[in-house]
């Protein structure tokens, strides 16, 4: 009855034997309960920060550079650049894939003074 209300959402039986099982001997919350594991060996919003910070001292930075610098895997590096930080690679420099409202501004600003310049008479 309830695959047929929920398809592939439903749970199969046994998660809900387990499930049952328990709430039975006493738990309230559906959500993960601490356990103990291998810990996390690093904080993603610290490599966030420690990338950024590099990233702005140097934007030629490759992938392979920022892993060896910050000890992070290359995949994590690629992650955070494309996906947290926003950034893609072009002619071997990262940069933002959004522009800042200034940034727009200054390149409408630069682009009309440039219309402008291209229509007055050189100098001689």
């Amino acid at each position: 009855m309830l695959k047929k209300a929920f398809g592939v959402d439903c749970l199969s039986d046994r998660q809900m034997l387990r499930w049952h099982k328990a709430f039975a001997e006493g738990r309230e919350d559906v959500n993960d309960e601490n356990r103990a594991g291998r810990p996390s060996t690093s904080s993603f919003d610290d490599n966030v920060k420690r990338m950024r910070d590099l990233l702005n001292t140097d934007r030629r930075l490759s992938v392979r550079l920022i892993s060896e610098t910050l000890d992070i895997k290359k995949s994590i590096v690629h992650e955070i650049v494309s996906e947290s930080l926003g950034m893609r690679k072009v002619c071997a420099k990262l940069v933002p894939k959004v522009l800042t409202d200034d940034q727009k501004a200054r390149r409408v600003e630069t682009c009309q003074e440039l219309w402008i310049l291209r229509r007055q008479p050189r100098f001689p």
